[in-house]
């Protein structure tokens, strides 16, 4: 079978990226021929001899990420009206190129985070508001017209899917839930080491992974709610630093000494595995990889309900809050696991078990036994049209795995 997957990234460290990496992994396992047209590639998939790249690359003349995507929308369309035939089953992600596809992964739905109730942005509240307020306005028209022409929507939560639904125009064909999946072994197998983040040995120590640039996460309320808490308890928080405000907000909360801004962090396994909670009352999520990763490495979670993923969280593995910015009650949570550690370690063993549910591997089953349904409902059209394939091969005998430009 032959697959083409649209994504800007494939690779370890990126949430769409990691997705897209180990349905690519699966697909050339069964013995699969994978073309992916990415701006990146993971350098161990590229030396595989089924892997055909196709690079993408949009300028960073373009001065905003919603004009440099819809370069890529442009250039990635094209390639694929040119070669379209040469494929089995196209897969994409979103609203990401022009082209009609057979398996769209819906991520994100722009149209549902515009219609929370927790939507900050507008056109009068400064250029960097009302660059955002275009930017999901935009994102929620182009993602309606990808979704529904796509033979099948594969939403990574039921949050997603009831978002699809709800957001108008023509009815989808089909829509499945497939859950992202998680490294299970490498999370729980990890070893804890405060020592190697620089983190207090003896204080109760919450997680706090993501953007940090964005009110979205909501970091700010954790933040607040930190300080309703005794000085024992500390909160690290690991995301890309640059730009957020919230090591001030930490400073004018006066709280500075218990806030431990890491970065961007690579041991993930190691630092989950050296905290005792996860704190993740996000404003809106699809399907969050990292908290799959937290209750991985057995931490009980802390989060809301506007989190996809929330709709997993049982009672007895997480706390599920009803508001997103109620500052007590994420620190009556809190208080409810730092001074129950019976209470919190079995919460830790149940998210641990329930994470067992979600590995790469089932997710990426689920794909595969997609494709192959998705490339056998078009079977007869295949066979009329089996000249067309010898065009798959690429000119001059290049290998599969060198980068082509479209």
């Amino acid at each position: 079978m032959r697959v083409a997957i649209v994504t800007h990234v494939v690779r370890h460290n990126d949430g769409q990226g990691r997705v897209n990496h180990e349905i690519a992994r699966a697909a050339l396992d069964e013995g699969f021929e994978v073309t992916l047209v990415a701006s990146h590639v993971a350098p161990e998939l590229l030396a595989h001899p089924k892997v055909k790249w196709v690079s993408v690359q949009p300028s960073r003349a373009w001065p905003t990420n919603l004009l440099r995507q819809q370069v890529f929308a442009l250039k990635s369309a094209l390639w694929l009206r040119r070669n379209r035939r040469a494929y089995d089953v196209l897969h994409v992600n979103g609203f990401i190129t022009w082209a009609h596809a057979d398996v769209n992964t819906a991520h994100f739905v722009h149209g549902g985070w515009a219609r929370s109730k927790y939507y900050p942005f507008g056109l009068t509240r400064g250029a960097w508001s009302a660059y955002q307020f275009v930017y999901t306005r935009a994102n929620a028209v182009l993602e309606r017209w990808a979704y529904r022409r796509s033979r099948v929507i594969a939403a990574v939560s039921r949050k997603v899917a009831d978002e699809i639904r709800a957001s108008g125009g023509n009815p989808v064909e089909r829509l499945d839930v497939i859950y992202n999946g998680v490294d299970t072994r490498g999370f729980s197998a990890a070893s804890a080491d405060r020592a190697k983040f620089s983190l207090p040995a003896s204080a109760f120590l919450l997680l706090f992974v993501g953007d940090l640039r964005t009110p979205r996460k909501n970091l700010g309320t954790v933040l607040h709610a930190l300080k309703q808490m005794p000085d024992n308890v500390h909160l690290a928080v690991a995301g890309y630093l640059p730009g957020s405000p919230y090591p001030d907000l930490a400073r004018e909360l006066g709280i500075e000494s218990r806030v431990h801004f890491l970065g961007l962090v690579r041991e993930m396994p190691t630092l989950m595995r050296s905290v005792d909670t996860y704190v993740f009352p996000s404003r809106y999520e699809a399907m969050s990889l990292s908290l799959l990763e937290a209750m991985a490495a057995g931490l009980p979670v802390v989060t809301a309900r506007t989190a996809g993923g929330a709709e997993i969280i049982t009672p007895e593995c997480g706390i599920v809050l009803e508001d997103p910015d109620d500052v007590p009650a994420l620190a009556n949570a809190v208080h409810t696991l730092a001074t129950d550690t019976p209470r919190r370690l079995a919460m830790g063993e149940a998210a641990a078990e329930l994470a067992t549910q979600f590995g790469w591997a089932r997710m990426a089953a689920q794909y595969i036994a997609l494709y192959r349904q998705l490339a056998g409902d078009a079977s007869a059209a295949v066979r009329r049209e089996e000249p067309a394939f010898a065009a798959a091969t690429l000119p001059g005998g290049q290998p599969l795995q060198r980068a082509e430009t479209p």
